[in-house]
């Protein structure tokens, strides 16, 4: 355990570009991959990463998130050795606001982080999906004897624009940053690709607690990591940049951002590839999550002779506590809970816990929130102008996302059918 270090997991996006999954949880407690949240993959890399004295920062719609780490993640910390993980909603010791950017969410919570006396603090975004040790970025900090160190990869030049991007030299010293430009400035010798920030930050502990400090001062300032604190630091004092190493263990670096539906949608269909981009099976590295007691997944109805009423997943994640019966699911991923009844059709789709598929539904290229209940005969993603008119969400790649507020009354269907229960799970 690294015992002089402290981790802060920044958790409280709103995450309004993933709408409607966002409506009822914060972004970091997203389903995904089936048995995962979000938030899980950056908790793991920490724990990996020897880091066990965590502190998550949570703001909006917290109640699930909570939830879940105190259900899934309390087990791996022991007190009696120093470790901690303590889940910190906002406490308005300092101001009366909500946090109003990345360095006034840690800034309110200064003192919180300063009574563990940490000499380095790590500084994490809890809505990414990858794998990478940050005790060799913390060991890079020291080696470099930085104020603060900048976790990079290399993007193209129009996914940039949604970064910060970095000019380093040749030694990976930062020399100059601009949060989410319109012109991105590209590699040297490259066109099209950029250096761009991830989000995670190694800073010496006086010297954050100074920055924040100063920053909290400044009447103009939006109160950010990227935005402020960064660019009004690089040419007094020394900041470096990290290029990302990949623990996944591929022929290329795996991180997204899984920030909009489509790219959330394609980040979970990822997995479900012969060999997935994102490898999940590797015991060298685990991803943990709170993994309820429940029955394995079970198929039924295969021998009555009936080829129609076969319960088969091919290509597919089913989760524990599942019942294909009768049903076929292809190219999905089913989370726990699921039932996916007679004759049912799932195809290229994202099943959150407790979905239940009624008899001769056919459901395409969706993603369905928790404990909703698809009609019987009920087509969804087959004719999406009419899952406009039904009120459901149709991304611009074409998925159909239910939630647990959507009505499924919809009489040009037939079909009467009471909305799903909102109690969050």
């Amino acid at each position: 355990m690294l015992r002089n270090t402290t981790t802060v997991i920044l958790a409280g996006g709103k995450g309004t570009r993933l709408e409607p999954l966002t409506l009822d949880r914060a972004k970091p407690a997203v389903p995904f991959g089936g048995n995962y949240r979000i938030i899980d993959f950056v908790m793991s890399n920490a724990i990996n990463s020897g880091l066990r004295r965590l502190l998550v920062l949570t703001q909006y719609k917290a109640l699930s998130l909570d939830r879940h780490i105190n259900l899934g993640w309390r087990q791996y910390f022991c007190a009696e050795l120093g470790e901690f993980l303590d889940v910190v909603p906002p406490q308005q010791r300092i101001d009366e606001q909500w946090y109003q950017g990345t360095a006034d969410a840690v800034y309110q919570n200064i003192f919180v982080i300063e009574k563990d006396r940490p000499e380095y603090v790590v500084i994490l975004a809890g809505d990414h999906i990858y794998k990478m040790n940050y005790q060799s970025m913390i060991d890079y900090h020291r080696e470099m004897e930085a104020d603060l160190t900048v976790g990079a990869l290399t993007v193209d030049r129009e996914s940039a624009k949604q970064f910060g991007v970095i000019q380093a030299d040749e030694d990976n010293r930062i020399r100059g940053f601009q949060e989410k430009p319109a012109e991105p400035q590209t590699l040297p010798g490259e066109d099209n690709r950029c250096f761009a920030s991830m989000g995670i930050y190694v800073f010496t502990a006086r010297f954050l607690f100074e920055q924040l400090c100063r920053d909290a001062t400044e009447p103009d300032s939006q109160h950010d990591f990227g935005k402020n604190i960064i660019p009004s630091i690089i040419d007094s004092h020394r900041v470096f940049a990290f290029p990302f190493r990949d623990e996944n263990r591929k022929r290329q670096a795996y991180w997204r951002d899984v920030g909009t539906i489509d790219a959330y949608y394609e980040a979970n269909m990822d997995l479900i590839d012969v060999d997935p981009l994102l490898n999940l099976y590797d015991e060298d590295w685990p991803i943990r999550t709170l993994q309820p007691n429940l029955p394995p997944p079970k198929f039924v109805f295969g021998s009555d002779g009936d080829p129609d009423r076969c319960g088969i997943a091919v290509d597919s994640t089913v989760c524990p506590g599942t019942i294909i019966s009768g049903g076929k699911v292809k190219r999905s991923l089913i989370s726990s809970h699921v039932r996916i009844n007679s004759y049912a059709s799932v195809e290229e789709s994202i099943l959150f816990q407790g979905v239940n598929i009624g008899r001769h539904a056919r459901v395409r290229r969706a993603i369905i929130d928790k404990d909703v209940c698809i009609p019987a005969d009920m087509e969804i993603g087959y004719d999406l102008e009419l899952d406009r008119r039904r009120g459901f969400t149709v991304s611009s790649n074409g998925i159909v996302v239910i939630s647990r507020n959507d009505s499924l009354n919809h009489p040009e269907d037939g079909l009467r059918v009471d909305p799903p229960s909102r109690i969050l799970r």
